[in-house]
């Protein structure tokens, strides 16, 4: 029988690890020994869990900025960034990737305050002419850093650019747990708060959770969720590593789809980009229990890149090819510049400012990092024959 290969991490827990998911017992000690290594290892103040990755991030924002604000924002990234943001009540300024790695450098940075500082200068015309050219009317106060699929930003260049500008750093390590900057610094130990999303093939993945650190003194006070997380939304984490093996067992009858559109229809599944935000409720104890576990086993060495993409030409085709050869990579990180498509009218994304992030989404495919390299070696095969000269 033909082996098949998913994106999903959680999909794909071999059966002892889904038995320990599914009935590992957490306690109130889980909690606090997991805000205790996290201010270990990313330093600060105080350590908040939160139900899931954008509430973590939600809390930050507000922690650090005034609504009104506006929030540089990688043009390559999903609608939870962008919800986190507007739930915040700042406004998002999406920034240009380099097709390299996927992340902005300070070249796109600057255009787009550029961009922001002229819009802003004709839009105020009670301002004087001094106030107007004056670069401390901008309202760009802040940075989130996502280190796109695990690949790490220049990060002395963009703290320098940072700090030229008046910009509080918000690191997010949905991506990036456990990798290191070029300059030996690890990832989440830069910025003024550090963000951790334990979600669905994130880097630290627990099906659902969350968490910040706040690592400088805060702006304004805010308080940490305390409410248990709902009875349907533990149960969901609970139970989705053993749909994912059912689905994937049933794959190849081709009914594995047809499941799991009826769990996501009865809310036994739910997909990752609708996980509700909510700031008063936190992860449950056994979750906390597993991402303690989970980071304790990243390497401080660095981690490698969770994903590694391709640009490629006829995407469709590449992956009906790579499906009939067992390779079920059609989840690519994303499919729109901000995914998933059925939010993306929602964002009113400036693709003539981010072409490069528009490109990106036509053209990528991308790789999970947890198979073994023989296994991965007849998908990459296939990959090259549609790579594509990058843009």
């Amino acid at each position: 029988m033909k082996r098949r290969f998913f994106l999903g991490l959680a999909a794909n827990y071999p059966g002892d690890e889904i038995f320990a998911h599914t009935f590992m017992v957490g306690r109130k000690e889980d909690l606090t020994d997991l805000k205790s290594f996290l201010l270990k290892r990313y330093g600060g103040e105080k350590a908040i869990l939160t139900k899931n990755g954008r509430s973590a991030l939600t809390l930050a924002l507000q922690a650090y900025f005034e609504p009104g604000d506006q929030i540089l924002v990688n043009g390559f990234t999903c609608y939870a960034v962008y919800e986190a943001v507007k739930a915040a009540k700042l406004e998002p300024v999406f920034v240009d990737i380099s097709l390299n790695d996927l992340n902005f450098t300070t070249t796109t940075l600057g255009a787009a305050f550029e961009t922001n500082s002229a819009i802003r200068d004709t839009t105020k015309e009670t301002e004087s002419t001094a106030e107007k050219t004056n670069p401390t009317t901008n309202m760009i106060k802040g940075i989130i850093i996502q280190n796109t699929l695990g690949n790490p930003v220049d990060i002395v260049a963009i703290e320098k650019f940072a700090a030229e500008h008046g910009l509080t750093i918000i690191e997010d390590l949905a991506h990036s747990a456990g990798v290191k900057y070029i300059d030996g610094r690890e990832v989440g130990t830069v910025g003024a708060a550090t963000v951790l999303s334990f979600g669905k093939e994130k880097s630290i993945d627990t099906v659902a959770g969350g968490a910040l650190v706040l690592r400088q003194p805060c702006k304004n006070t805010i308080e940490a969720p305390n409410k248990l997380p709902r009875l349907r939304d533990h149960l969901r984490a609970r139970l989705y590593p053993f749909f994912g093996l059912v689905c994937r067992k049933l794959t190849t009858i081709h009914l594995g789809g047809v499941l799991m559109k009826i769990l996501l229809k009865i809310h036994l599944v739910e997909r990752s980009a609708d996980s509700k935000l909510d700031l008063k409720r936190r992860l449950s104890k056994f979750e906390a229990k597993r991402a303690l576990m989970q980071i304790k086993g990243l390497s401080r060495a660095g981690e490698k890149p969770l994903r590694n993409f391709y640009l490629v030409h006829d995407r469709d085709k590449l992956l009906a090819e790579l499906k009939e050869a067992g390779y079920y990579f059609d989840g690519f990180w994303y499919e729109k510049p901000v995914s998933p498509v059925r939010y993306y009218k929602k964002v009113h994304f400036p693709e003539k400012d981010c072409r490069n992030a528009v490109y990106a989404a036509e053209h990528i495919i991308n790789i999970p990092k947890y198979y073994r390299k023989k296994n991965l070696e007849p998908a990459i095969k296939i990959i090259e024959k549609y790579l594509e000269e990058k843009a």
